[in-house]
């Protein structure tokens, strides 16, 4: 019960500043768009595969755009703990885990209409141009994704708690960055290979593209590993999210 008020609360603060969510559900749809026009502009020979090929693209726009929500999640934390508000809920019997759930509830539901809005929009870009798109794998795909959900939810409440209301975003930008060039949004890691692929591997990022795309594509089996590896960070990051948010929390009282 007190997850759930504290849920209320942040929710009532999300809906007076539309901005945020307003830009994450309308973030994806102009990605989608701008990422299209741009591939129509690229003269290809018959033939030859689009280089920002719609089913590809779509599932990886979904997995980028949650990194918004991470960059929300992050100044939302960062600035309950800069105005004293935490401070002073301290004071209350509720628990590290209490406010954890708390934040990850409302971004979570932002996320998943993001998650739905995105592929809604793949659909339709698909049907103008004529390309391939399995409506039934992207509805399967929404609740495959919500590891990835958590995964950068956590780490935007992680630095939230532990960075101020002026160095979070700084840092979340980065993380954005680095979603971007290591998780293979806008390129193919397998066909790289090399050390690149390596080093892309030990992170989450590209386990969280490739899965994604596999969903898509209704190739479950090969998005398995992929889907466990990325569901292993996620309950790393969450497990750390409520250790650190307990750890401040006890610095504060003092």
């Amino acid at each position: 019960m007190r997850a759930i008020a504290f849920t209320s609360r942040n929710i009532k603060e999300l809906l007076r500043d539309p901005i945020s969510y307003v830009f994450c559900l309308g973030l994806p749809i102009v990605m989608l768009i701008v990422m299209t026009l741009i591939n129509d502009s690229i003269p290809v020979a018959p033939g030859t595969p689009k280089i920002f090929n719609i089913e590809k693209l779509t599932p990886a726009m979904s997995v980028f755009a949650l990194t918004f929500i991470m960059l929300f999640a992050c100044i939302r934390v960062s600035g309950d703990r800069s105005s004293e508000f935490l401070t002073r809920l301290y004071a209350s019997p509720m628990k590290s885990r209490d406010y954890i759930i708390g934040y990850t509830l409302p971004f979570s539901i932002i996320a998943l209409f993001q998650i739905i809005i995105t592929y809604a929009s793949g659909e339709i870009i698909a049907l103008i141009n004529g390309e391939s798109f399995n409506i039934i794998n992207a509805l399967l795909s929404v609740p495959l994704l919500i590891p990835s959900v958590i995964l950068f939810i956590g780490t935007g409440i992680i630095f939230g708690t532990i960075l101020n209301a002026n160095a979070a975003p700084g840092v979340c930008s980065a993380v954005i960055t680095a979603t971007a060039i290591l998780g293979g949004i806008w390129m193919d890691i397998d066909a790289m290979g090399g050390a690149w692929k390596t080093v892309c591997g030990c992170l989450p990022f590209y386990h969280n593209v490739k899965y994604a795309r596999y969903a898509l594509e209704g190739n479950f089996t090969d998005m398995l590993n992929p889907l466990l590896i990325c569901s292993a960070f996620a309950v790393l990051i969450f497990v750390v999210a409520v250790l650190i948010f307990s750890i401040k929390m006890k610095a504060d009282k003092r």
